[in-house]
């Protein structure tokens, strides 16, 4: 990144001093300031104003790039925060001098364009939320939905070379960690270890845009970006500036939001994330690029970091990005065992610590079987969707899901009663060369009829009804290690059979 470029001491930049001196006075407050940007929180309306600079990567410098730019805010991130984002209104001058809003029928010359938002209140941005402690599992869940969401509503880019772009990426970090004055040793590892990752991906990459995953994202994806707004989760701030640098493959504009929630909250957080992302839209192929993905947006913060004085925090990051390309072996891991087990209790618990970051893929059959449905996971299924014929199809694509999840060198946890022989037979095979481990609960059957009786908000439809039913049905030799599902420590016994990192 370069230094802002000074530009001439002219009308403009007497306008800009007077524009955040006016708009101070409307607010009564000083603005929140960036390198690129003075945002003005008002009682119940934010002005974004956008600084005249001129970078090595953007060009605000002159007025009519600024109202370009604030009108394309308006259009990427209106759509997926309907009445967050106003419009984008006039500051002019009138003939008295004094300055005035455009929207209020003033007449003037414009000497400045302004992003007009409502307010949110500063403990509802995510990255507030977590800093309280306060990202709870169902919050992180409707992260994972409002990301899917977005992703789904965009139309794929024509035309990309993915491959390419992503080599600049790597490039441009190597440089700019340098010229940040980063550790030159660790910049030549994490260089060395990321241009042989992409040399090995590169077809991948290639692969992944032609199927549509390269798309015009919201490109600057982290927890200060996302926001609660009436009542939901909802993206926000999205990139305007560089097309090319938010033309990218959907798997590498969520990585910096794991990135950001696994070193904000913890592997688990960002491991739930990532699972319910997938769980959307069943793209368990991302994976295969996670690590030369994370390890990018991890050695973007660190140089930033570094510009801006933060050692500390520029060495975490630097340190996560040379990490994150060596990792873990894949394994599958199956659970299985009658409703009302705990199977995915379990996966939950294991999934963080199993294979790179951040964890396991959850690939929980009730999850397939709505998506399949076009549901959310949540959502009440009728008789239809539990004919013979659809249970198959949710477990040809469970199968499908794990091999495509290990053979990418990712680990996965297959979460399904699996009560025939050949269930079980196929999950098995689906390890390719990978370990694998099955495991099978049990406990009475008031225990489970008493858990399935508790549950609220669950993927799964099953009742004490399909329980009783799937007590009468023989599952044949089963071949997994049984362990107790009602022991309290069920959790520490299952780690003792994983194999350590």
């Amino acid at each position: 990144m370069a230094d802002r470029t000074p530009l001439p001491v002219t009308d403009a930049t007497r306008d800009e001093a007077d524009v955040a001196g006016f708009l101070a006075a409307l607010t009564g407050r000083p603005p929140i300031e960036t390198h690129i940007s003075r945002v003005f929180v008002g009682q119940d309306r934010v002005w974004k104003v956008k600084r005249p600079v001129r970078l090595s990567f953007l060009d605000f410098s002159t007025l009519a790039a600024r109202e370009e730019f604030c009108r394309r805010e308006v259009v990427l991130n209106a759509p997926h925060a309907p009445g967050l984002y106003r419009g984008v209104v006039a500051i002019i001058r009138r003939p008295d001098g004094t300055l005035a809003l455009g929207e209020e029928g003033e007449e003037g010359e414009v000497v400045e364009w302004a992003v007009e938002m409502a307010r949110v209140p500063d403990a509802d941005f995510l990255d507030r939320v977590a800093e309280r402690g306060a990202l709870t599992p169902g919050l992180l869940d409707s992260i994972g939905d409002a990301v899917a969401a977005m992703h789904g509503a965009l139309p794929p880019a024509l035309c990309i070379d993915a491959a390419a772009a992503m080599a600049q990426v790597i490039a441009g970090n190597a440089l700019a960690a340098r010229e940040a004055g980063l550790p030159e040793a660790q910049v030549a590892a994490w260089e060395e270890r990321a241009d042989a990752w992409h040399r090995r991906l590169a077809p991948w990459f290639a692969a992944r845009a032609s199927g549509g995953f390269v798309r015009r994202t919201h490109g600057d994806l982290h927890l200060a970006n996302l926001c609660l707004w009436q009542g939901r989760v909802v993206p926000f701030d999205a990139l305007e500036f560089d097309e090319a640098l938010a033309t990218i493959d959907l798997g590498y504009d969520l990585a910096f939001l794991l990135m950001d929630v696994e070193r904000r909250v913890g592997r688990a957080a960002a491991n739930r994330v990532l699972n319910r992302y997938v769980a959307r839209t069943g793209d368990a192929a991302l994976v295969r690029g996670l690590p030369v993905w994370l390890s990018s947006r991890a050695m973007i913060r660190a140089h930033v970091a570094a510009r801006m004085g933060r050692a500390a925090e520029a060495q975490d990051y630097l340190s996560r990005a040379v990490a994150v390309l060596a990792p873990l072996p894949p394994l599958l891991v199956a659970i299985g065992g009658l409703q009302g087990t705990g199977k995915s209790t379990l996966a939950r618990a294991l999934a963080p610590d199993l294979g790179p970051s951040p964890g396991a893929l959850i690939l929980r059959s009730d999850e397939i079987r709505k998506r399949l449905a076009g549901c959310a996971p949540e959502d009440r299924l009728g008789p239809e969707a539990y004919t013979a014929e659809a249970s198959r199809a949710v477990y040809a694509e469970l199968v499908r899901l794990a091999g495509e999840t290990v053979s990418a060198g990712h680990a996965a946890i297959a979460d399904a009663v699996f009560l025939r022989p050949e269930e079980r037979e196929a999950i098995e095979s689906a390890r390719g060369e990978a370990p694998f481990i099955g495991v099978w609960l049990e406990a009475p059957p008031a225990v489970l009829e008493a858990r399935l009786a508790a549950r609220v908000g669950d993927a799964s439809d099953a009742d004490a009804a399909v329980l009783r039913a799937a007590l009468t049905q023989d599952p044949g030799p089963i071949s997994w290690t049984r362990l107790n599902a009602a022991e309290p420590n069920l959790a520490a016994r299952a780690r003792t059979l994983l194999p350590k990192p």
